[in-house]
């Protein structure tokens, strides 16, 4: 089974460097036009995901077109609670909760919102009945839902597996586990 994981595209969010996760913002005109002139490029699978967030819909019907989905909810981006739509620049960079999140952002929750185990938690289980059902899928996501799998499954940091908007990875299982992978786009 290939698992293909999408990033959405780009946002008003993602240009200016800001913590988003639970905004439920869209993808930017310009970036949506782009991913429908390169759909061609993109893997194609019998069923197709998103978090049914809009920037991930959209992301998916520039590529896809109207293809049927299911949303799973649970691949929804972490809340990053008081830190949602800041940036760190001029913003977060002096705030003492933000600077104490920093400190093991991997396991400290944001106020508010949630910690890296609860989001990979949840993406997990949202993740395996498209695992068990072993066929090939692409799932339109987030950029921290796909580094978060993709540490757990491989290893490494969450900064090994940092993509673009409109990137992504095809993951390659067998027996329902994990065995490769290749970045795409």
């Amino acid at each position: 089974m290939i698992l293909t994981l999408l990033r959405h595209g780009q946002t008003e969010g993602s240009i200016n460097d800001l913590y988003y996760g639970a905004a439920d913002i869209p993808v930017l005109p310009d970036s949506l036009a782009e991913l429908h002139a390169h759909a061609t490029q993109y893997p194609t699978a019998p069923r197709y995901f998103t978090s049914g967030m809009l920037r991930t819909e959209q992301t998916l019907r520039a590529i896809y077109g109207d293809v049927p989905h299911t949303a799973l909810p649970g691949l929804r981006e972490m809340d990053f609670g008081d830190f949602e739509m800041r940036a760190y620049a001029g913003d977060l960079e002096h705030d003492p909760q933000f600077i104490v999140w920093c400190e093991d952002s991997e396991h400290n929750m944001c106020p508010n919102g949630e910690s890296a185990p609860q989001v990979l938690a949840r993406n997990l289980a949202a993740i395996q009945p498209v695992i068990d059902a072993g066929e090939d899928a692409v799932c339109v996501i987030h950029g921290g839902v796909t580094s978060g799998l993709m540490m757990h499954w491989f290893g490494g940091t969450r900064y090994d597996y940092l993509l673009a908007p409109g990137e992504g990875y095809q993951v390659s299982f067998n027996e329902k586990k994990p065995v490769s992978y290749s970045k795409i786009m």
